[in-house]
């Protein structure tokens, strides 16, 4: 199958460039889909999975590189879903999901990078963080009180000077797992709020799906707009050359699944891995075992 999407759609239309101000507003939540049918839809995805699987393999093998995918966004923007259909061909092997919820009382004990820290992909890997330590910037900064319940000395947690602070820490610590051999790449999946409150319509009327909404994220609605604001600081202060962040239209799930995969293949090709050669003495090993089989 010819991979149309090849042709229609540039990573770089949705790539936030580094020290770019960011208003929502001009980005679209929903752009002209790649896909005529949703026959077409299944075979691009499918396509799409096809080469990350193979690619995922070579990473594997060269165990040279880490890729980290973070997907953040609005309650419903279709976090799982993207994670479930665009990695659904990745070997479970060489790939790892992790959620983060409210974090634990023995995770408040510790600054805001721990509890992730220890869950970032090994060389070879794929990890995928469905939230992330920038809910720390977004939720917490819309909730400033959940400050207080971090353990942090008054003068830590002044919010003039936290949130600057908080994004320094994030860059830095990005710039080092680059150095290190991991490739972050982040997406923010970008909802409207109208489509948001269809989703959560939806939600009601399917008994299958009553259990994903609650009288909380209503209530989370009516901080939207500093949503907003606290994406737009973050995606400004964060997005930089060697750990970009995304803006996918996500109002319709299946075009945001078309991109979020094109993007992550451009980066698996990027890292340029090979199988790991075969050296003259391991040639020699395996025509020992040759003779071995063949007995």
């Amino acid at each position: 199958m010819t991979d149309t999407s090849n042709k229609r759609i540039d990573s770089n239309d949705f790539r936030v460039p580094p020290g770019k101000k960011v208003k929502l507003k001009d980005w679209p939540t929903r752009v002209k889909p790649v896909y005529a049918t949703k026959e077409q839809y299944k075979e691009i995805l499918e396509d799409h999975v096809l080469k990350m699987s193979s690619l995922q393999q070579i990473l594997y093998a060269s165990s040279r590189y880490a890729l980290l995918l973070i997907f953040q966004g609005m309650d419903s923007a279709g976090k799982d879903g993207a994670i479930r259909h665009v990695l659904s061909g990745i070997n479970p092997e060489g790939c790892q999901v992790f959620s983060f919820k409210q974090p634990s009382a023995e995770e408040l004990k510790h600054d805001f990078l721990w509890r992730t820290n220890w869950r970032l992909p090994e060389r070879g890997m794929i990890g995928i963080f469905n939230r992330s330590y920038y809910e720390e910037v977004l939720v917490v900064r819309v909730h400033p009180e959940m400050l207080r319940n971090e353990g942090l000395s008054e003068e830590l947690r002044d919010e003039k000077t936290i949130w600057k602070e908080r994004y320094r820490s994030i860059v830095d610590q990005e710039d080092h797992l680059y150095r290190n051999g991991t490739r972050t790449v982040k997406f923010f999946l970008h909802l409207s709020k109208e489509e948001q409150r269809q989703r959560f319509l939806a939600r009601i009327d399917d008994a299958e799906k009553n259990w994903k909404l609650s009288l909380a994220d209503i209530h989370e609605r009516k901080y939207w707009k500093d949503y907003q604001e606290a994406y737009e600081d973050c995606l400004h202060a964060t997005s930089t050359r060697h750990a970009p962040w995304y803006v996918v239209p996500a109002d319709d799930k299946e075009n945001a699944r078309i991109i979020v995969s094109r993007i992550v293949l451009d980066e698996l090709a990027q890292l340029k891995v090979s199988y790991p050669k075969t050296t003259a003495a391991h040639r020699v090993e395996l025509q020992s075992i040759r003779k071995l089989l063949a007995q």
